[in-house]
């Protein structure tokens, strides 16, 4: 069965406790089912060259500070797969490491999308040395792994400045909500290179993206889009201002609980 491509808008890592994010989530795994595994591009990796973990029992990386104890005592134990991890070695020429695990950029969204923890996961990092193009290109060379059972996934936010982030919430500022727009536009007209020169997008588009690491996981998963997909969003929420909750679905439409 071919499987989807999802983009996740992950924001917080207090996201993983529980919520109306969380709530989309499980939905979402329980439209999407068990897939034979899933290969993550998260924003929280960056590495010089191209790796992917190649355990079979990735590390739960609790790769932040300041949290309560109860998040930095999640755990989630999904299996690693050496076998998908040497596939994805052979489609990109990524380097298999067991220097690495799940970070939270995966995990805090994956212990509710399939919570018993039981869908092999591996992780691909964003290559430094590439750039946007560069990185959609390099998606492009998953695309088979959709037809082997396994879904193509990314994890960061369209819109991602913590400097103008607002902790006691409130509503989203108008740059980050026209780029929010902008970029939901992109993808429903199948412009990926319009998504590529995310500079031009929409106007201010650099203060939705001062940085690129949690845009770039977006670009893996518009280049899975073939003949007959479609597009769908959920959570589609800016969170404080300007962090970007909105995750894609590339493939079957979602059903009405999860939009």
């Amino acid at each position: 069965m071919r499987q989807p491509a999802i983009f996740f808008g992950h924001g917080s890592p207090m996201n993983a406790l529980g919520g109306s994010y969380a709530d989309a989530w499980r939905a979402l795994g329980a439209a999407i089912g068990k897939p034979r595994g899933l290969v993550m591009v998260s924003a929280h990796w960056e590495t010089r060259g191209l790796a992917v973990t190649a355990q079979p029992k990735p590390e739960t990386i609790h790769d932040f500070g300041g949290f309560p104890d109860e998040l930095h005592a999640m755990q989630y134990p999904a299996p690693g797969s050496p076998e998908l991890a040497a596939r994805v070695s052979d489609l990109t020429g990524a380097t298999a490491t067991t220097q690495w695990g799940l970070d939270h950029g995966t995990w805090s969204v994956l212990a509710h999308v399939w919570p018993e923890a039981d869908v092999p996961v591996v992780q691909l990092s964003l290559d430094l040395s590439l750039d946007a193009r560069g990185h959609h290109d390099l998606a492009k060379r998953l695309a088979p792994l959709r037809d082997e059972g396994v879904i193509i996934a990314g994890s960061g936010d369209f819109v991602h400045n913590l400097r103008t982030w607002k902790r006691a919430g409130g509503e989203a500022y108008p740059w980050a909500s026209d780029f929010n727009e902008a970029v939901k536009a992109a993808l429903l007209r199948g412009d990926d290179d319009a998504l590529i020169d995310w500079v031009s997008l929409a106007k201010d588009g650099q203060l939705s993206v001062p940085s690129d690491e949690h845009y770039l996981p977006l670009l893996y998963v518009a280049a899975q889009r073939g003949p007959g997909d479609e597009v769908s969003f959920f959570n589609d929420v800016i969170e404080g201002g300007s962090i970007s909750m909105t995750g894609v679905r590339i493939g079957q439409a979602l059903t009405p609980s999860c939009t």
